[in-house]
């Protein structure tokens, strides 16, 4: 759910959106060219839709992990995700070299938040009345626009703070409605091509924690080649190609389902939307309601120690360099896990995937609570991942399974509002208790909170029957 963590660069809104609209609205005759193209994957998606039917939804994890559809779906999210993860090595570089503040990026974080979080809120009301495949392909080309005027605009008038704030609340317009229409696609895609879902979204997780190991690496080799500024063109390369490869993903993929009494004014289908959103999240299934509130308290704890404890121990220590390895070894156990959990995810019950997960990341926390020594600390980093893998794809999975589909943009862009909001919350709590009690103890408290939640989320009744 990461929009380029509020650093997505938009140029003038007017110029970006009407190039975007441009491709709107060629996007029908493109979509149908790879339609007649696809011909053979689709007359086998087909296929594998009569067999599987709505069953596919819930498969339990039997059937093929991917299809033809499925896997252009997953190459078009791994190159948007890839150029995310470049973004966000390249970007506070650019900042911190343009302002020479070291609060910029904090203070951009903190001004993008709200419009992020509207942004998403309003992209679920568009998802659930425009054609979803249009939505993420007019995203994911705004967003490559956007990124690719930078390196022109410092050329010419020059970057400052104002263009950074400009850009990051302009971003959202490219950003956050393509994560929620590609989220609320996945479930289309696995019926489609008639695939497990649960498999899928396992395989779908291992790419997203294999483009966070990759991200970083393409982002330093780019930089020693061109610059940090110059390096960015990757992001908007990247960006461009998932666009046109979601073209070649059948339009019908992405068509809405039909609802009576949808609202035509934008604000009130705005308000609509989020009240649809915030009631299935939390007034509906108790599953989907304990799900969306683990997920918040796993990045409230996680983010507190990526965001503040660990740069904090480790620049206190004066081997800030070290940090970078921590987080690829808790990445890389995600991406070990999560390609387990896609391959076994039928071996074991949904409720022994979770427990075993809840259980595994106490350990990891509670092991780099104690601040230990540097292969101590790498460890519960590796065990942290390790466990958080399997139980984010259930949650995943669960959610995607249980929200009704003529609702599910709605409710994915409210998801994705709050954990837009939830993330930068968890960095300022960590450093309050940082300021207030010192790293150690601060790192201590957090694990605390994350235990008594392991606690109530383990015994809570609404997850007994998953």
């Amino acid at each position: 759910m990461n929009a380029k963590n509020g650093s997505n660069l938009c140029g003038d809104a007017d110029g970006a959106m009407s190039n975007a609209d441009g491709a709107a609205s060629n996007a029908d005759g493109a979509m149908g060219d790879a339609n007649g193209a696809a011909g053979n994957a689709d007359g086998a998606a087909s296929n594998a839709d009569g067999a599987a039917g709505m069953n596919g939804l819930s498969d339990m994890g039997e059937g093929p992990m991917a299809g033809p559809v499925s896997l252009r779906f997953l190459v078009s999210s791994a190159l948007s995700l890839l150029g995310n993860s470049v973004a966000g090595v390249i970007l506070p570089l650019v900042l911190l070299a343009t302002t020479g503040d070291p609060l910029a990026a904090g203070a951009l974080a903190l001004i993008t938040m709200i419009p992020q979080a509207l942004a998403g809120v309003a992209g679920g009301a568009l998802v659930d009345r425009l054609n979803r495949c249009d939505v993420s392909v007019v995203s994911d080309l705004i967003s490559a626009a956007s990124v690719a005027m930078l390196p022109v605009i410092d050329a010419t008038v020059g970057l400052n703070f104002g263009w950074f704030v400009l850009f990051g609340l302009l971003g959202a317009v490219g950003d956050v409605p393509g994560m929620t229409a590609r989220d609320s696609l996945l479930p289309a895609v696995c019926e489609r091509d008639g695939v497990s879902m649960q498999r899928f979204v396992g395989l779908q997780q291992s790419v997203e924690s294999l483009m966070t190991i990759v991200g970083p690496a393409v982002a330093a080799l780019c930089m020693g080649l061109a610059g940090a500024t110059n390096a960015l063109v990757i992001t908007a390369c990247t960006s461009a190609a998932a666009a046109f490869i979601t073209l070649t993903v059948p339009r019908g993929v992405g068509k809405v389902p039909s609802r009576e009494n949808r609202e035509p004014h934008p604000v009130r289908m705005a308000l609509r939307s989020t009240k649809d959103g915030l009631r299935t999240l939390f007034a509906g299934s108790p599953v989907i309601r304990m799900s969306v509130l683990l997920s918040m308290c796993v990045l409230m704890v996680i983010g507190g120690y990526q965001g503040l404890i660990l740069p904090v121990h480790f620049t206190l220590g004066d081997r800030a360099d070290l940090l970078g390895y921590v987080l690829t070894v808790m990445s890389a156990g995600v991406l070990a896990a999560s390609l387990i959990y896609a391959k076994l995810a039928s071996k074991l019950s949904n409720r022994t995937w979770y427990s075993l997960s809840l259980v595994g990341m106490m350990a990891g926390i509670a092991i780099m609570a104690t601040l230990p020594s540097y292969p101590v600390l790498l460890a519960g980093a590796a065990l942290l991942g390790f466990a958080s893998g399997p139980l984010s794809a259930l949650l995943n999975f669960k959610v995607f399974d249980l929200i009704p589909d003529e609702v599910r943009g709605a409710t994915l862009g409210t998801q994705n509002a709050l954990m837009l909001v939830v993330a930068p919350v968890a960095v300022f709590i960590a450093s309050v208790l940082v300021a207030w009690l010192g790293v150690g103890l601060a790192a201590i408290v957090l694990a605390g909170l994350w235990a008594a939640f392991t606690l109530y989320a383990l015994l809570s009744s609404s997850m007994r029957e998953l």
